[in-house]
């Protein structure tokens, strides 16, 4: 009694039986989704959404201008405002695929925008401290004003003094309880008002309120 054939087919000279290791190996490389190629889109795919994530954080004015389709915006508004966690993870699967449907030029658009929005934050706090210096030598030393005038002209002087005299006024004593806890010590208006004066004159604009962002422990005391 003949036996029956196999089933399967020939490459490169060679037999390939159907349902053999090698078969299953071949159809997965044809079809692309072999182990390599699987991890490689599965890592993607991460990168991804991690960079759809990033753009919940991302400026208004920056996320406007991105050539991306309205529903990924929309899918990007409706993530910042579900606060459950499931939801939210759910959403942002959802944030993940439409970014899997950006062309390259969109892609890189986005990244662009990220970058841009990461070097003008950190532009913005060495501002605020360079501000927050000059505020504090400027209460603390009237020898700073000769140097302040020097190098910022434009100050009106005796808007500057009369803050100064005012900030020094309304500075509370000393409470070395307060200090031993950790607590940053009250300021008066007049204080803030100053450093509004000097980031303005050293060419910004203060925070978005055009006030001083208060630390941690001084919001808790305001």
């Amino acid at each position: 009694m003949s036996r029956k054939p196999k089933k399967g087919y020939f490459v490169k000279g060679h037999f390939v039986a159907e349902g053999s290791e090698l078969d299953l190996q071949l159809k997965a490389e044809l079809k692309g989704t072999t182990e390599a190629s699987r991890t490689e889109l599965k890592r993607e795919s991460t990168e991804l959404q991690d960079l759809g994530e990033e753009l919940l954080g991302l400026g208004p004015n920056l996320l406007a201008r991105l050539p991306v389709p309205e529903k990924l915006l929309d899918a990007l508004t409706e993530a910042r405002r579900i606060t459950n966690f499931e939801g939210k993870r759910r959403q942002m699967q959802y944030v993940g695929k439409l970014m899997r449907k950006l062309d390259e030029d969109a892609l890189a658009a986005v990244r662009h925008a990220l970058e841009a929005q990461r070097s003008g934050s950190a532009d913005e706090k060495l501002a605020l401290h360079q501000a927050e210096q000059w505020r504090d030598r400027l209460v603390a030393d009237d020898g700073a004003l000769a140097p302040w005038m020097a190098q910022c002209p434009a100050t009106d002087t005796q808007q500057l003094r009369a803050l100064i005299r005012q900030a020094r006024k309304d500075a509370a004593p000393v409470d070395k309880a307060a200090v031993s806890q950790g607590l940053a010590p009250r300021k008066g208006r007049a204080y803030r008002e100053l450093f509004q004066l000097v980031r303005e004159q050293l060419g910004g604009t203060g925070t978005a309120d055009g006030s001083e962002p208060l630390a941690d422990e001084e919001a808790d005391h305001a």
